[in-house]
């Protein structure tokens, strides 16, 4: 049957009440698809006329975007039975649209147990797809032909219809239509006629690094959320996805040196001092445990005063080394470039490049120190620590935040404090440990 015009004068005549509540009630889905090509004020007019048999079933064909519109004008004594005529789930996704305050009002229209029902079901991690999406999204239904969806189009904004998602009579994701091919297609051809497949979704509790994999690999610009009865749900836009993954990027770089997730550039004094100084104190802790090691060489100091000189040389290169390739493998493991498997490869790709930084440097610093005290061994001692250092350095910056994850902590919590202990010791340990030996062999030379 054909979409049929509906009556909506303001004082309508009997006999044409009685028509217009027979075609509403006898082919409810057609009289949806008639209203959504009506403004969203006359759509209103009419259905919050009828009684809740009659009304309800119409609203509950009609798409989200048009529910959405009319139940923004519904009094209370029409919202009620319209949100309840709903099934949960379809109306916890109706409820999305809302900004926080209409959601608010209309869920206290409801009963304690319905309404609790409804916000855990629109409730999602802050890391979820669901959190990401955007719920205001244009739907057509796969029976409503060219026209009448051109005519739904100018009531809504001139925003995202640059794809445009179709749905089923229960709201089931069935494919999506370009807005180009919408504009060409005939105007009594369907949506199902003229729309293509998804080629992929997502559910809403799939993890934001799920959906930023997803949108690389297919090279989507949207990719929208499905429940678990297909039932769209809303649309994550690539700029979005991509904006999450830079907040999180600049949290984890504040949380690899301690600092709380939740401080801000223009954040209080003692709201800094409270979330910094429990990992100030830890840090302190590994210092001293790096100072431990020092002090284990303390009489090969006592000889060789020189080494006090060169110590900060060699723990601040495994330093620096350590701090780039965790700052590698942090961004890996936040754009999913790796996953856990990837260990291996990572840490021997890190130890690499350690060691062959560890020799170009090693010969620079040999250099300069034979120069300063024409002592060959001293600069033959600083020339292996650094390239032993840097070594471990390297090998430490991979596997640190890959033992946290590992571990199911989050990766980036603070690991460059950790890191810091670890390039430290090497750097104290394989300088202080070379030039012990180097004394016992040649005590004189180095002397």
């Amino acid at each position: 049957m054909t979409n049929t015009p509906l009556h909506s004068s303001k004082e309508p005549s009997a006999p044409a009440t009685v028509l217009t509540q027979s075609y509403l009630r006898d082919y409810p889905r057609e009289a949806a698809r008639a209203l959504e090509s009506m403004p969203p004020d006359e759509a209103y007019a009419l259905l919050a006329t009828q009684s809740p048999p009659i009304g309800n079933r119409v609203w509950i064909e009609l798409t989200p975007s048009m529910a959405s519109h009319l139940l923004s004008r519904a009094t209370d004594e029409v919202a009620v039975p319209w949100l309840r005529a709903l099934d949960t789930g379809l109306c916890a996704a109706l409820l999305k649209r809302f900004d926080p305050e209409q959601r608010s009002r209309l869920l206290a229209l409801l009963t304690p147990d319905l309404s609790a029902e409804l916000s855990d079901l629109m409730a999602y991690p802050s890391d979820s797809a669901g959190a990401m999406m955007e719920t205001r999204v244009i739907t057509l239904n796969s029976d409503s032909t060219v026209e009448t969806a051109l005519a739904q189009l100018k009531h809504f904004p001139a925003t995202s219809r640059r794809r445009l998602y179709v749905v089923d009579s229960g709201q089931r994701l069935e494919g999506q239509v370009g807005l180009e091919a919408l504009v060409v297609a005939a105007p009594e051809q369907t949506m199902r006629d003229i729309g293509t497949d998804t080629p992929v979704f997502v559910s809403p509790l799939d993890t934001k690094d799920e959906v930023a994999d997803l949108l690389e690999k297919h090279r989507l610009d949207a990719i929208p959320v499905v429940d678990i009865h297909q039932r769209l749900l809303g649309v994550i836009r690539g700029p979005n996805a991509i904006d999450t993954l830079r907040e999180d990027i600049s949290a984890d770089i504040q949380t690899m040196v301690g600092v709380s997730r939740d401080e801000q550039a223009l954040s209080s004094s003692l709201f800094a001092v409270r979330k910094r100084q429990p990992w100030l104190q830890i840090n302190l802790l590994t210092g001293f445990l790096a100072a431990a090691v020092v002090g284990l060489f303390e009489s090969t100091i006592a000889q060789v005063t020189a080494l006090a000189v060169l110590m900060p040389v060699a723990a601040g290169q495994s330093g620096n080394t350590g701090a780039q390739a965790l700052a590698v493998t942090m961004r890996g493991l936040t754009l999913r470039e790796i996953t856990l498997r990837h260990w291996t490869r990572v840490m021997l790709k890190e130890a690499a490049a350690g060691c062959l930084n560890g020799l170009a440097v090693a010969i620079t610093a040999a250099l300069g120190v034979y120069v300063w005290s024409r002592n060959l061994i001293l600069a033959l001692v600083l020339a292996l620590s650094l390239i032993i250092s840097m070594t471990i350095a390297g090998m430490a910056g991979a596997l640190v935040p890959i033992v946290l994850k590992r571990l199911g902590q989050d990766p980036a919590q603070s690991s460059s404090i950790i890191l810091t202990t670890i390039t430290d010791i090497a750097g104290f340990l394989s300088f202080l440990g070379i030039a012990t030996l180097m004394l016992v062999v040649f005590s004189d030379a180095m002397t």
